[in-house]
């Protein structure tokens, strides 16, 4: 360009008819679809380089390395030993003659059962799990795009199921990443989530209709969606994936249309608590007692979906980057869920009073936002500012970016579906260290939250064993 050459801006001295040559002709709504279907085939290649000879997605294998470093806390000398002890358990595979073992996690996970039932009760070979107590939810959510919303809840996911939980994910936006990431396959919104927001209305249209019944009044009747509806479990809808103790409630872009059918619904039953939709549909079909631990991916906007997320959620983890930007958007995102809640809380407890019957008041067992992406070099002194505002709030934590990050989502994976040999070994557990210790702050969160729990159902039952 001339302009270059004269040592000018690149945007001075533009010829409008280069320009003109350099255009494509003007785009229809045809043309969106034709874009999207070159996305979809080049998304289709990538997601191909992660799949087996059957089409899915397949977890790596584990090295005896990586199981006494990060998933048994045994001596690899030891875990040997007991191995050459027990041939009836698993014993892996070895690549060469004389190699390293190789494990699949559900090797793994029978070894950490036989592990923590024959091994010293002083180490945590079993994650801490009150009895009796349901699963805990976990919702991350920002309307922030790209602070890395999806990315932490999928790497949580594997993190507890590496330790040994029994993982549910739960993906609530119609963009359907997390479905990706995990390998699932919905054809259309009657394998997400909206069958079930769709039944627990339809079952309070139901209570609704036999009250009207009583007073001699005409039902409403039900229409196709919710008739259908109310024939469908959650069971119906969980799919396996290439993760053998996660499992995964899926979505793809149907699922948006449940955020302009909600409205109709709740317009039509204006008594339809809409907000405990996904809550009680759950816990109705026994998902609270299959699992350990829920995590529900969100839409990056406040709508219904999100609604009924957040007010599932035991736990809420709102990411967020080391930014003026992210820090202000964050702080709005705060302000919109409590006008959206206490509105909420407002419209039901001036009913409730009118009537007599007792208030609602929401509540999250802990609150955390997590800084992602971070960059020490250049983010310390905003991160530090943040701290100070949020105090307790904001995790102290920080996910660092490493060059085992990118080099991962390159290769189509998370973090822990990557293989180390793939990566300098200093640069995987330099990597991998980060996600670690994210993992540890929020599992120090988990067990209080569960301890707090256990503690107040046990004294629960004394005063009761008193009366």
């Amino acid at each position: 360009m001339a302009s270059e050459a004269a040592g000018q801006p690149p945007y001075f001295n533009i010829d409008p008819d280069r320009a003109l040559a350099d255009l494509d002709r003007p785009t229809t709504t045809d043309g969106f679809a034709a874009i999207a279907a070159a996305c979809a085939r080049g998304r289709e290649d990538l997601a191909s380089r992660g799949l087996n000879d059957e089409g899915r997605k397949e977890l790596r294998l584990f090295s005896t390395w990586e199981i006494t470093k990060y998933l048994i806390p045994v001596a690899t000398a030891h875990f040997r030993r007991v191995l050459k002890q027990n041939p009836n358990l698993p014993q892996g595979r070895s690549e060469t003659a004389g190699g390293a073992k190789w494990f699949t996690l559900d090797e793994v996970l029978r070894l950490r059962a036989h592990f923590a039932t024959e091994g010293s009760k002083a180490k945590e070979y079993a994650p801490y799990r009150p009895k009796d107590l349901p699963a805990k939810l976990v919702a991350v959510a920002n309307f922030k795009g790209g602070v890395g919303k999806t990315s932490t809840a999928a790497h949580l996911a594997m993190s507890a199921a590496l330790d040994g939980y029994r993982v549910l994910v739960l993906d609530l936006d119609s963009q359907g990443s997390m479905t990706s990431i995990f390998g699932g396959k919905v054809s259309d919104e009657w394998q997400t989530v909206f069958p079930l927001l769709a039944r627990h209305y339809a079952s309070h249209l139901q209570a609704e209709n036999r009250a009207r019944i009583g007073r001699g009044e005409d039902p409403v009747p039900l229409d196709d969606t919710l008739s259908e509806a109310l024939a469908v479990k959650a069971a119906d809808l969980i799919q396996k994936t290439h993760w053998p103790n996660i499992d995964l409630i899926g979505a793809q872009l149907n699922l948006y249309w449940a955020e302009f059918q909600i409205p109709v619904w709740r317009m039509q039953g204006r008594s339809w608590k809409l907000w405990d939709a996904l809550t009680e549909t759950l816990e109705a079909d026994g998902v609270l007692d299959d699992y350990d631990v829920i995590f529900i991916d969100t839409p990056p906007a406040l709508g219904y979906l999100t609604i009924n997320g957040l007010a599932a959620a035991d736990i809420l983890l709102v990411p967020m980057g080391a930014s003026f930007l992210e820090f202000d958007s964050t702080g709005r995102f705060f302000d919109m869920l409590h006008s959206t809640f206490a509105s909420i809380e407002e419209g039901e407890n001036i009913a409730a009073r009118a009537l007599g019957r007792e208030g609602i008041a929401f509540e999250w067992d802990a609150v955390r936002a997590v800084i992602t992406r971070f960059d020490g070099a250049q983010q310390a002194e905003l991160a530090a500012l943040m701290q100070a505002y949020m105090g307790r709030t904001l995790s102290p934590h920080k996910q660092d970016f490493t060059a085992l990050i990118g080099q991962a989502g390159e290769q189509v994976n998370g973090i822990y579906e990557a293989d180390y040999r793939d990566f300098n070994r200093e640069t995987y557990v330099r990597g991998r260290m980060t996600f670690d210790e994210t993992y540890a702050a929020f599992k120090r969160l988990l067990l209080g939250v569960w301890r707090r729990d256990e503690l107040a159902a046990r004294e629960e039952a004394g005063q009761g064993a008193l009366l």
